[in-house]
């Protein structure tokens, strides 16, 4: 068969034609795909435990498979039942909190008289007109509440299902993926498929101590600090720390809106500070020394990643980004037409420096004896 040489802009065309059906699909079926592509890695997470109550106790796949999403489903349950003790006891002391946010909301009031000229009737008015526009819209905002909730069950009850089936029929999906292509690209395949499982297995279990560390420093730091909550502020910045970038200014938006409001001005500085250290720490040891090199995407395109991530899947695609960009990156390095997609999405190299190389000889002189 002939083969045709297209143009660039008609293959500039195909691309970006390709690109835009794939998000437009990918709206479309986000309450499929996102607990699909979500119970991937977690899949490849609870793999080797599933691998070795298989070969160690001989259960059966089905079985080994329920077991491992069960003990999922537990952990899961004990550190959202930890932080539903912790809300709780937020909870109690409410009036504390709502006295200190009203003597904090008269100083603003007086700053702003005496700053800017405007009298504190004039303010009430327009909190006034502001709050009747929010209960007018208050019945919008709490149907996109239930539907938000319902939206969270289904998705839960998609990934617990979706994780137990891939698991299960992991070998089947294994065969597919060789099958598909020709049998000369069957090692090829094979050896991306064994690289992605290791890496992305490598990065999760990576980022899950990551975020154990930053909590468990977060809350001794605030500890030291006398900050009141300490232990709910530490939880909610190494859970949001899973979201590089983003999860790291709400987390921390969250913390001095807290601190305010049980402690006062005075310690929002303190904890600033400790957010600041603790995440530079974070950035620059921890993350290269527990997370690794393994998933070699450049800060550009990993920030674009997330906020398209989360224009079309929410705080989900947040999430999903890294990892699937990582396993494209994978699939770019291997197939010999990609490769410079591969480059685009990586870190810039380290020229490496070369090394002198000094060579001890000895001369020998022999002398002839008579």
């Amino acid at each position: 068969m002939k083969q045709v040489s297209l143009p660039f802009y008609t293959k500039l065309a195909m691309v970006l034609f390709s690109i835009i059906c794939a998000g437009y699909l990918a709206i479309l079926g986000q309450t499929i795909l996102a607990p699909l592509l979500t119970s991937f890695l977690l899949a490849l997470l609870l793999l080797p435990m599933a691998n070795f109550m298989e070969r160690k106790w001989r259960f059966k796949r089905s079985i080994a498979s329920i077991i491992a999403v069960v003990l999922m489903i537990g952990v899961i349950s004990g550190i959202l039942y930890f932080l539903a003790n912790q809300l709780t006891d937020l909870w109690k002391d409410w009036p504390l909190l709502k006295h200190q946010a009203e003597s904090s909301f008269h100083h603003v009031q007086d700053w702003i008289s005496r700053t800017f000229d405007v009298n504190t009737q004039k303010q009430i008015d327009y909190l006034k007109d502001s709050a009747s526009s929010a209960i007018a819209t208050s019945a919008s905002v709490l149907g996109a509440t239930l539907l938000t909730l319902s939206s969270t069950l289904l998705f839960l009850s998609f990934l617990l299902l979706f994780t137990f089936f891939i698991l299960n029929y992991r070998g089947i999906l294994f065969r597919f993926l060789t099958s598909v292509f020709e049998e000369k690209h069957t090692q090829k395949v094979s050896e991306i498929v064994r690289q992605i499982q290791y890496i992305i297995k490598k990065y999760i279990t990576g980022l899950f101590l990551q975020m154990l560390i930053v909590t468990v420093l977060m809350i001794f730091t605030l500890w030291v600090l006398n900050v009141k909550y300490a232990v709910l502020l530490g939880l909610i910045s190494g859970i949001f720390n899973i979201v590089p970038y983003i999860g790291i200014f709400t987390a921390l938006l969250i913390s001095v809106l807290i601190t305010f409001a049980t402690a006062g001005a005075g310690k929002v500085l303190l904890v600033l500070i400790a957010f600041v250290s603790i995440h530079a720490l974070d950035g620059n040891v921890l993350m290269p020394l527990v997370v690794g090199s393994k998933v070699k995407i450049n800060a550009l395109f990993a920030f674009i990643g997330i906020v398209v991530g989360e224009m079309i899947w929410g705080i989900s695609g947040m999430f999903l980004c890294i990892p699937y960009l990582a396993m494209l990156k994978i699939i770019f390095d291997k197939v010999e037409q990609l490769k410079p997609w591969g480059i685009l999405l990586g870190g810039e190299e380290k020229p490496q420096k070369r090394r002198r190389v000094y060579r001890i000889t000895k001369k020998i002189k022999l002398e002839e004896q008579e």
